[in-house]
């Protein structure tokens, strides 16, 4: 794992943008995921709406996978978890944490995910999850032993909704890392996960 030195963050390259100072598309793609399941956005939406059509069309694609994928709620925060870690992402891990707690993730599972550790006494779905994600990290693709794994498990759309997962929060994750996006100030700081240089 990729742990960088804790330091004074550089200022957010690309802070929210005030409303009056938003486009047409900007506003109106705003008010449309404020109508969702999401509500008003922040994170890695506050650095996509530089660009709104390809904002508009990803968070499409967040909306099923956080809330109808087939691996279900509990699973899926725990994926982004382990991106957050693959990317030393403070903002993915302030907001996605706290979700996959609620949904019966394990503290301690959590805190050796931040700490770069493989957790303890993960359950049958985390340890599958947790092998994919590592080997796709890894290895850019999955072995036929860890591809046959997870077809039993979830199923050929359970494949490509994980797959997709993956790509789709490593994206936000690497979008929030260029953009230096500010850390919620609510948010318990987590060594290591800091990737904004000073």
């Amino acid at each position: 794992m990729n742990d960088l030195k804790l330091g004074t963050p550089a200022l957010d390259r690309m802070p929210p943008i005030p409303d009056d100072q938003m486009s047409t598309d900007q506003k109106r793609i705003m008010d449309e995921i404020a109508a969702g399941p999401r509500g008003r956005i922040g994170g890695p939406f506050i650095s996509l709406m530089r660009s709104p059509e390809l904002m508009d069309r990803l968070q499409k694609v967040g909306e099923y996978l956080r809330f109808q994928n087939t691996v279900g709620l509990r699973n899926s925060e725990f994926a982004v978890l382990i991106v957050a870690r693959h990317f030393s992402q403070p903002v993915e891990w302030a907001i996605h944490r706290p979700i996959a707690e609620r949904e019966g993730v394990l503290p301690a599972t959590c805190d050796a995910i931040a700490e770069g550790r493989r957790p303890d006494g993960m359950n049958d779905d985390e340890t599958l999850i947790y092998n994919v994600l590592e080997e796709l990290h890894t290895n850019r693709s999955l072995s036929d032993v860890t591809y046959q794994q997870l077809l039993t498990r979830f199923g050929e759309k359970g494949v490509i909704d994980l797959v997709a997962h993956y790509g789709y929060y490593s994206l936000l994750a690497m979008t929030m890392n260029v953009a230096r996006t500010a850390v919620p100030a609510n948010a318990v700081g987590v060594p290591g996960l800091k990737s904004i240089p000073g």
